[in-house]
């Protein structure tokens, strides 16, 4: 299993907009149902910086590329910036129904009954 945490900052007058864009991703994921993918995406408090945490099936294969609003999403990423994306390898210590939780949120890519 491969995870990944990317964060980044966009410009405030971008905020609405990647939002929507992430929406967009969610919907469209939704109704592919790639399996073996585990993406959340969260903003901060100050509504421009974000963290999207994904977990894969470590087989190469980068899933969420297959999804066209995914590939919107990371289109002109670099000009609504104001700190560009980070991508980090994470290891998970311990988690509680955080990947396969049955209380899955609204916007969750996956189904709630995982």
């Amino acid at each position: 299993m491969r995870q990944v945490m990317v964060r980044y900052t966009v410009k405030p007058e971008q905020a609405a907009r990647k939002e929507e864009l992430v929406r967009n991703v969610y919907e469209e994921t939704r109704q592919a149902a790639p399996d073996g993918i585990h993406y959340a995406t969260f903003v901060l408090d100050d509504g421009v910086s974000f963290v999207h945490v994904a977990s894969a099936e470590d087989d190469g294969r980068n899933r969420l590329i297959e999804i066209e609003a995914f590939r919107a999403f990371l289109e002109n990423i670099a000009e609504r910036c104001e700190i560009q994306p980070e991508q980090v390898m994470i290891r998970e210590v311990g988690s509680y129904q955080f990947w396969g939780s049955e209380q899955s949120s609204p916007n969750s890519v996956l189904e709630p009954a995982r």
